[in-house]
């Protein structure tokens, strides 16, 4: 069935054993004339290349071990690579391939994927371009992008659920992913654009004649729950590991997601406000009162390219609640780069912003007095982190949002000198493929909001 699908991005997963990578070989080896097979890290991209040592057996299929490279006996062209880091997708750039294989999809990052298959294409009459990527359910937060990106088939809550193997057709409109009723061109803003065509195709290890009968299924029942269902029964909806060092659970977080704001809704009292000016990024504002947080507002990075283009949502929130409430909410704005600006033009404006310098020193100590930490940076996650604590929290309500979930439970954190310090903002871009601009406006938007469920030592604003 996935061999045979007619999907311009196919999405074959679940179960451990279901034959997934044999199928990424067997595509390349029989149905496309230049494929790019990719692995996060080259030690993993090994186990491909021993799998497919073992298929291409004809007499004149030839392996270049140093090129990674097979130049098989009717023509074909066959590559190897990896992405360990998020600045290696450069090394793609320009290389066109007709079939894109990324094997266990959830280990790289959403611009990765989208990155390198952005040459997905052929000169060759008659030959179909396809990309097909395998893997199982994520084993962290970092890969749940592709519940997203395939979430007609695996979220649980898509409006319009769609069934294994039926195809759904997408559109990039305005950097978003639009759904439309065919593959016929759009016309939008005087572009004409053509969709691309997507599915998903359960993997199970019973489809697998070569695996099913070894007694492989008795490993993946002895594994620990969630990853037991994860890998024997391709459960996308069982909850990834926690890492143990993750600055805030992720099961606190869905908690808040899911918990009911209480019935008097308040007015806004702040506002957090992570700013960005160009590129991918996000300008991204945090509405919150007092313990229930609005849905996000984000604004792309290339139509906030000055201070006072980025202060306009904000402004234009501010004064909406003040018109209708009387009540002046804290706006807090991380003023590290082009934060300044921002600010800058919300004081020019009337408000009166707070600056938050995130790289600076703070005395400040956690909930129970022993850990000071390293900046203003982790007294501010750790903030939000004991906020959200179920047992001693505040009972702060967040909007259901899968981007908002893997922004917060992405930053990592450590106790070095009896302080504890959360991992740089390029350390979770590296990770995530973006920056976790949401998650770092909601903890602006809490941090020294007055609530009187979070205590502080001295200002560090000017």
């Amino acid at each position: 069935m996935a061999y045979r699908s007619l999907a311009d991005e196919l999405f074959y997963g679940g179960a451990g054993g279901g034959g997934k990578t044999d199928l990424i070989l067997g595509l390349a080896a029989t149905s496309h004339q230049r494929s790019l097979i990719l692995r996060r890290t080259f030690p993993n991209v090994r186990g491909v290349i021993d799998r497919s040592l073992e298929i291409l057996t004809r007499a004149m299929d030839r392996y270049n071990e140093s090129l990674h490279i097979w130049r098989t006996s009717d023509s074909r062209h066959i590559e190897f690579g990896a992405m360990q880091h998020e600045k290696t997708k450069e090394n793609y750039r320009g290389r066109p391939y007709d079939f894109y294989g990324y094997d266990e999809i959830t280990e790289f990052t959403e611009s990765q994927f989208r990155f390198v298959s952005a040459w997905n294409r052929t000169a060759v009459p008659g030959q179909r371009t396809r990309i097909v990527a395998a893997g199982n359910p994520p084993s962290n937060q970092s890969g749940r992008w592709v519940l997203e990106y395939w979430g007609a088939w695996l979220d649980d809550k898509h409006p319009h659920p769609a069934k294994p193997g039926e195809l759904r057709w997408y559109a990039r409109i305005d950097d978003k992913d639009v759904e439309t009723p065919g593959p016929a061109p759009i016309t939008h803003k005087g572009e004409t654009i053509r969709p691309r065509s997507r599915t998903f195709i359960p993997a199970l290890l019973k489809d697998n004649p070569f695996l099913r009968d070894t007694g492989y299924s008795a490993i993946l029942q002895g594994l620990p729950e969630p990853l037991r269902s994860q890998m024997l029964f391709g459960d996308f909806r069982a909850a990834s590991p926690a890492d143990p060092y993750q600055v805030i659970p992720t099961e606190w977080v869905q908690l808040a997601m899911r918990r009911a704001p209480p019935e008097k809704v308040v007015p806004i009292t702040a506002i957090g406000v992570d700013v960005a000016r160009g590129g991918r990024d996000k300008t991204c504002v945090s509405p919150l009162r007092g313990t229930v947080f609005d849905p996000l507002v984000r604004i792309a990075g290339r139509d906030t390219p000055t201070g006072s283009e980025s202060a306009t949502p904000v402004f234009a929130i501010y004064q909406a609640n003040l018109e209708a409430t009387k009540v002046k909410a804290d706006v807090n704005v991380d003023v590290i780069g082009v934060g300044a600006a921002t600010y800058d033009a919300l004081r020019d404006l009337g408000i009166l912003a707070r600056g938050v310098n995130n790289g600076a020193g703070s005395e400040e100590t956690d909930r129970t007095g022993k850990f000071k930490f390293r900046n203003i940076r982790a007294a501010s996650w750790w903030a939000l982190r004991e906020a959200l604590d179920p047992e001693r929290g505040a009972d702060l309500v967040l909007p259901d949002d899968r981007e908002l979930l893997a922004d917060l439970c992405s930053p990592r954190w450590e106790a070095r000198g009896g302080r504890i310090q959360v991992e740089d903002k390029d350390e979770i871009k590296a990770r995530l493929g973006r920056s976790p601009d949401s998650g770092d406006a909601v903890v602006l938007a809490w941090y020294r909001t007055g609530t009187g469920k979070v205590e502080f030592g001295p200002s560090i604003y000017d």
